[in-house]
């Protein structure tokens, strides 16, 4: 019997993550849920130079893609994989209200336990710690509650801001991926950076606390 059977089928969802406590306020992480369309649509549309720079192309454009009626088909199609296994999605909170996204995607288990770290968060929100703590609850609950063993992120060599938050909680660089995603219409370098259960056994929101960048409420 494999050791992660005691976790259920499809471990770690659903979950509610934190409070952790920031610069910018009080981070939590939450499943998304239908009603938050609007307030998912405006910020992406909002922010639209903020955050296309570092997005896969897609065949829609920007404001079709991340228009409100958009929102409950990318929300029933994430309920759905998080019900396969395949994916945690969740939305960040900041004070109660929604700043963004991180999910963990791509889960494989059986003898690889891996899958993939991704997020975004809304430009007036940035550079408070919300990003950094998002990972962190994230990481710690894929690790800890998940049962995964390897969480892998991938970042262009000029997103400046999300290499900060990789560097600060942790994720080690691996390798530049050469071509490795079709982003703002052209095939763009890609860093791998990577971690494993074994090198936070204490996970990263202690790390974060620790280091007094967070506290807990």
């Amino acid at each position: 019997m494999s050791v992660f059977a005691d976790l259920g089928r499809h471990p770690g969802w659903p979950a509610r993550l934190g409070p952790i406590e920031v610069r910018a306020g009080t981070v939590e992480l939450r499943g998304p849920r239908l009603f938050d369309g609007s307030k998912w649509s405006r910020q992406r549309i909002r922010d639209r130079d903020y955050l296309e720079q570092w997005e896969p192309t897609a065949a829609e454009g920007w404001e079709e893609r991340n228009a409100t009626l958009s929102w409950p088909a990318q929300w029933s199609s994430l309920r759905a994989m998080a019900r396969r296994g395949t994916t945690l999605p969740f939305m960040i909170l900041v004070n109660g209200e929604v700043a963004g996204q991180i999910t963990v995607g791509n889960i494989v288990r059986g003898s690889l336990l891996s899958a993939w770290i991704g997020y975004w968060v809304a430009a007036d929100r940035a550079g408070g710690g919300v990003a950094t703590a998002a990972v962190a609850l994230l990481t710690d609950h894929a690790f800890r509650d998940a049962g995964l063993h390897r969480l892998e992120a991938t970042v262009r060599p000029e997103n400046a801001a999300s290499l900060r938050v990789l560097a600060k909680s942790g994720y080690r660089e691996e390798g530049l991926f050469k071509r490795y995603l079709d982003v703002a219409g052209q095939w763009r370098d890609h860093l791998c950076f990577a971690l494993t259960s074994e090198e936070v056994p204490d996970g990263l929101v202690r790390r974060l606390v620790a280091r007094g960048e967070a506290r807990l409420p």
